[in-house]
């Protein structure tokens, strides 16, 4: 349990401008992937949150050396002392990403052993479509008890994906990159972080071609050489910082950002009576009314992101009519709902589907934070709520958002940390 709690208190909209950090799930990639150069890697404008700092661990646990600095924001890791391929159970289930480490050791060692992934409760993550991908490139992939072992020399191969999965094209592409011949993906993911590892592999010398299409190409390479890269601005958080600023009714300026990742988010807010600008780097949401209901379906990108759902259906609560709300990624992914029913909002939950009715208003309560993106739409809730809500392991945020309170301090948000007493740490 989180040792403090957050206090929020909302009513007040936010103004001003702030920037965006980089890529929560481009950096948990990328990082992995420095392990299959033969020189040392040098990553730029990464976020500094929990995720990368596990990462980092689990790294030196492998024996490569690694520098990470996270008020530069940056790392550097040399792959070249690297002394295992195995990773514990303890040490993965610290974070859902782990499995990038199959495919990076597979690539750069032949071989692998890494526990199940943990990372937040949001539903089934299956990874039967990433071992189907290293077992049509030649490893002996077993599941045995709370590990995955995987082993044998990657040779290019054409892999069929049953489904859209970002996972499995990730890890598909790292134990790729080095393989013998050229392995095609089908039925890829598009999302921007699978582009950026793209852009990362190719940045090594690597030849990969069609990301951000369903069909990707991977001509893998016998050595890799060295690169410094700059991650891609978080999407994520920028619709974030959208969704609140459209919450408070607010004015607010998102530098540092990328317009064309937040098109789906964007075309919702302007149904929605948001008012949306965007410039080269950067976008402006203002607020002046009451919002109108929408519906949402998330689906796969360039779709409406499952990421940004929770902080878009806390945002419905309070908006003028009835909204459908449908998650077909994964399956428990309402808890933020439930918990938001203590503030006054009107929810019904029916198997994938969430019907919002909008209310005048939210009242502050305490809440508990389920996962992280959760914890970020009770953040939302919390700065539309009248009075103060208390929301409860809000150490799930840190995992995915740079100094988010800070950010929403710079904007006029009345949010900050207090310490639990004797009886919260009971809860």
């Amino acid at each position: 349990m989180d040792s403090y709690k957050l206090l929020i208190t909302g009513g007040i909209p936010l103004t001003g401008e702030t920037y965006v950090s980089g890529g929560k799930n481009t950096s948990v990639a990328v990082i992995p992937a420095a392990l299959l150069s033969d020189e040392p890697c040098t990553i730029e404008n990464l976020p500094d949150i929990e995720d990368v700092r596990v990462l980092t661990d689990i790294l030196r646990l492998l024996g490569a050396q690694v520098d990470y600095q996270p008020a530069a924001r940056r790392m550097i890791v040399d792959p070249r002392t690297l002394s295992s391929c195995k990773v514990s159970y303890r040490q993965s289930q610290r974070m859902r990403a782990s499995y990038y480490l199959l495919g990076a050791l597979l690539g750069r060692c032949g071989e692998a052993e890494v526990g199940y992934p943990g990372g937040c409760s949001i539903g089934a993550r299956p990874v039967d479509q990433h071992l189907k991908a290293f077992r049509a490139m030649g490893a002996e992939v077993e599941e045995r008890g709370a590990k995955i072992t995987a082993k044998g020399k990657m040779r290019g191969a054409q892999v069929f994906f049953d489904r859209i999965t970002v996972g499995g094209t990730i890890n598909a592409m790292l134990a790729a990159a080095k393989a013998e011949g050229s392995t095609i993906l089908y039925n890829a993911a598009r999302e921007p972080h699978v582009v950026d590892l793209a852009n990362f592999l190719n940045s090594m010398g690597c030849r990969v071609r069609g990301a951000g299409t369903d069909t990707i190409r991977i001509v893998g390479a016998k050595r890799l050489h060295g690169s410094t890269y700059t991650v891609i601005p978080d999407q994520i958080e920028t619709g974030t910082l959208m969704i609140a600023a459209a919450a408070t009714r607010g004015d607010v300026v998102i530098r540092g950002c990328i317009p064309a990742h937040m098109d789906a988010l964007t075309a919702k807010l302007l149904e929605m009576g948001v008012s949306v600008g965007d410039m080269d780097d950067a976008i402006r949401v203002r607020t002046a009314r009451g919002h109108r209901a929408v519906n949402i379906k998330t689906q796969e990108y360039p779709g409406f992101p499952t990421d940004l759902q929770q902080p878009m259906s806390a945002l419905l609560t309070r908006a003028n009519g009835d909204s459908v709300v449908i998650e077909t990624i994964f399956e428990a992914r309402f808890k933020h709902l439930m918990e938001m029913q203590r503030m006054g909002a009107h929810v019904r939950i029916l198997e994938q589907t969430a019907l919002i009715e909008g209310v005048p208003e939210l009242y502050g309560a305490p809440v508990t934070a389920t996962d992280l993106r959760a914890g970020a739409a009770l953040v939302v809730a919390g700065l539309m709520a009248n009075g103060t809500t208390e929301i409860y392991e809000p150490g799930y945020i840190e995992r995915g958002y740079e100094h988010i309170e800070e950010k929403l301090r710079a904007l006029g948000a009345n949010i900050r940390r207090e310490p639990l007493d004797p009886m919260e740490m009971r809860r």
